[in-house]
């Protein structure tokens, strides 16, 4: 059933695709003029044409200002993917552009309907109004008639309306994400603890994916528009989301916590947005000059737009790029944009709450009702809250990277002193938070190697610190159990170089490039997730961060290469990024798909080397829980017999508690020195072989078919043994069923 609902949700979105592309008209539409020499003497603060071949007539809406006097003509230059396809002189008085001839010196208002010839028509190839996003400029440069001297140089950027950027795609990224979480929560609770795990590690490795790709869209270094769109696929997993009556309540909230927020949107009717392929150090020179002038001629919103971007134009239109770029395209005001993504983090938290709260009231209902099972979700109905305090947790995680960017971006914008406030508190309580539990799951792995010489024991064999815990450790393999501080470091200093380094294209590409050649290094030396397939799984996506890495070094310019490779470099980053995030897509499905029709899903995955499948056990499915946990309670060496919980793992006590510093002592380490006789013998030490509780002469599970429960080995006393004498020690090849995998052999 979840594979045919997800199969519809993919052909209602694909058709959502399909369709209107086949039905849209062509055309060839720029809605931007920006200046390409300095000192240029022609600007333009609003600028659309549209261009129809249907009826070949071009529809021009221009309001410039201009220094030129005298005649003119136009050196005009048409290049796609930066190589030059048409280039032609145009005279105006021959044209019969009003205005125009003679060019005379002010504002000049332009609004009319240009016929083009059907020879200039044919020039134009048919692919230009289909490709998607497509990377079209046309430049001109105006040449006094006498002099031949270039007085002024302007680019327009042209597109033709289609994109890869579609909400269909947005939505059905999300669906399957999300679907596949779930069902790694679901398999977990019916005891598939294997297959859980794997499925999990996959869909938080996927979305992690999903969040690359959105920090390269975020990033303020040149992008082609294919990458620019493509990258804008995946913003909401950045929490970027655009909901009109949101908007309107946080631009509210800005105003009255003594903010000003910007009227971008409200103003393109007068004013031209350019969406600036670089930073500021692409700017030309003439616009710096005239930025006191812009800013008496803009809106009170559009001017500390500027303040804020420290972008720098003249005539009235102004630039947006990297993180401004990405709120531009989504339809957010910049000024909004922290709030939007703070917001929708909360209510991600709030709902998954209000889920598993229902989840469980539904669970209680069918027992009672016995639609179910009693046993079925029966460690979930008994733990819920210890399991929702593991995914809340685990949603801080998720959510780290869209926090920390946005927190840390904020701290240079200052939108108002509220939202500061609320930064601050974000990034400092999420840090503290992952790093808190990091540090319990490090002293709990010491712990266990201390105890038990293996990190798995007590990390997988108490369901208390699994559920709570685990989501910091579970893709990982025992032995890399800290593997979570660099993964969190990683994402830190990624978030630092884009929230800080927004006006330096060319730092960003440069710490882009180190640190996911350092992320590659690390994980193809340490592999350290839990299996092959794994490890290979993550290594891949670490490799294409790591192409993506160079092709924005090559996209800052830093080179000095010709426009062509730009283009070229554009495309191969968008059908590389597109065919292996399918490939990731079509790997997650179909595992998670196969594990629903499988009676026994942990059996499609090896178990791991670390053996951990034999330290989680199930209270619902091992006989006589009660004793058993009592032998795992002796062997784990709790000194007050069985706790549940350990005592590493008490939520009563805080950072600070001085049971923490008593429980790193290293005198709390040591298992018991004395021990019930019939347990562990009359002379049990941490210098002698460790013994097991249970007497090897008598089984613990009959095969008779109507069996005698067997007296309980735990019951203290040397007269429960059959012979009347404690047990010899085991040899090292015969070890007991509850040392074996735990370090003693």
């Amino acid at each position: 059933m979840w594979f045919s609902t997800l199969k519809s949700v993919l052909l209602v979105s694909w058709l959502s695709v399909v369709l209107p592309a086949a039905a849209a008209e062509p055309m060839l539409v720029s809605n931007s003029l920006n200046t390409c020499q300095e000192d240029s003497m022609f600007t333009a603060s609003l600028f659309k044409v549209v261009y129809t071949p249907n009826n070949n007539t071009a529809f021009l809406n221009i309001v410039a200002t201009s220094s030129v006097e005298g005649s003119v003509k136009f050196d005009i230059a048409i290049s796609a993917y930066g190589y030059t396809i048409i280039q032609t002189t145009i005279d105006p008085c021959e044209v019969g552009l009003a205005g125009l001839c003679p060019m005379t010196a002010g504002k000049i208002p332009l609004k009319f309907n240009l016929p083009v010839t059907d020879a200039a028509a044919s020039q134009i190839p048919g692919i230009a109004y289909t490709f998607p996003d497509l990377d079209a400029t046309v430049r001109v440069f105006l040449n006094m008639t006498d002099t031949g001297k270039s007085v002024a140089c302007v680019e327009a950027d042209i597109s033709n309306g289609k994109t890869v950027d579609l909400i269909a795609v947005k939505w059905v990224l999300a669906i399957i994400a999300g679907l596949i979480l779930c069902s790694s929560a679901i398999i977990n609770g019916l005891g598939h603890s294997n297959a859980a795990a794997h499925i999990a590690s996959g869909a938080l490795s996927l979305f992690g994916f999903f969040q690359s790709q959105a920090m390269l869209g975020l990033t303020s270094i040149h992008l082609p528009p294919v990458v620019q769109s493509w990258t804008q696929d995946f913003q909401w997993s950045m929490g970027i989301i655009n909901v009109d009556f949101m908007q309107d309540i946080f631009t509210w909230y800005q105003r009255a916590t003594g903010g000003t927020p910007t009227t971008i949107f409200d103003s393109l009717t007068t004013v031209s947005v350019q969406v600036e392929k670089r930073a500021l150090a692409g700017a030309p020179k003439a616009a710096v000059d005239l930025y006191r002038r812009t800013a008496q001629i803009l809106p009170r919103g559009a001017t500390a737009l500027l303040k804020r971007a420290n972008v720098m134009t003249g005539s009235g239109s102004y630039i947006v790029y990297g993180i401004q770029r990405v709120a531009f395209k989504a339809g957010i005001e910049s000024t909004n944009l922290f709030m939007t993504g703070l917001t929708f983090f909360c209510l991600l938290v709030v709902f998954t709450i209000g889920a598993v709260a229902a989840f469980k009231g539904l669970c209680e209902l069918a027992v009672k009702q016995k639609w179910m099972k009693g046993d079925t979700f029966l460690e979930f109905r008994n733990g819920w809250l210890t399991v929702l305090k593991g995914i809340l947790f685990r949603l801080t995680l998720i959510g780290y990277p869209q926090m920390a960017i946005l927190c840390l971006w904020e701290f240079t914008q200052v939108d108002s002193p509220a939202e500061v406030v609320l930064a601050v508190f974000f990034i400092v309580g999420m840090t503290g938070t992952l790093c808190w539990a990091a540090s319990k799951v490090i002293r709990i792995a010491r712990r266990s190697v201390a105890m038990h010489r293996n990190p798995a024991y007590i990390l997988f064999s108490d369901p208390q610190a699994l559920n709570k815990w685990g989501f910091l450790y579970i893709q990982f393999r025992a032995s890399a159990y800290y593997f979570i501080i660099p993964v969190l470091t990683y994402t830190l200093i990624k978030s630092m170089f884009i929230a800080f380094a927004q006006g330096s294209s060319t730092a960003q590409a440069i710490g882009f490039l180190l640190i996911e050649a350092g992320a590659l290094i690390g994980a193809s030396v340490l592999r350290p997730w839990m299996d092959k397939s794994t490890n290979s799984f993550n290594i891949a996506i670490c490799a294409v961060n790591f192409v993506n890495a160079i092709f924005l070094l090559i996209f800052s310019d830093v080179f000095n290469q010709p426009a062509l490779v730009n283009g070229v470099i554009g495309l191969i980053l968008f059908f590389l990024n597109a065919i292996f995030a399918t490939v990731l897509l079509i790997m997650v499905i179909v595992s998670t798909t196969m594990v629903f029709y499988r009676k026994n899903p942990d059996t499609r995955y090896q178990f791991m080397a670390d053996d951990r499948a034999s330290f989680m056990k199930s209270q619902s499915q091992l006989p006589g829980t009660t004793e058993l946990d009592a032998l795992a309670a002796t062997a784990r060496g709790d000194k007050a017999g069985y706790k549940h919980g350990l005592d590493l793992d008490d939520d009563n006590e805080s950072i600070s508690s001085a049971s923490l510093r008593r429980r790193t002592d290293t005198s709390t380490l040591s298992m018991p020195t004395a021990a019930p006789v019939g347990a562990y013998g009359r002379n049990n030490s941490l210098n002698n072989p460790p013994r097991s509780p249970v007497d090897p002469s008598t089984p613990l599970f009959p095969a008779t078919s109507n069996p005698q429960r067997a007296p309980s080995p735990y019951n203290g006393s040397v007269a429960s043994h059959p012979s009347g004498s404690p047990p010899s020690y085991r040899a090292q090849n015969n070890a007991s069923p509850w040392q074996r995998g735990a370090g003693y052999d």
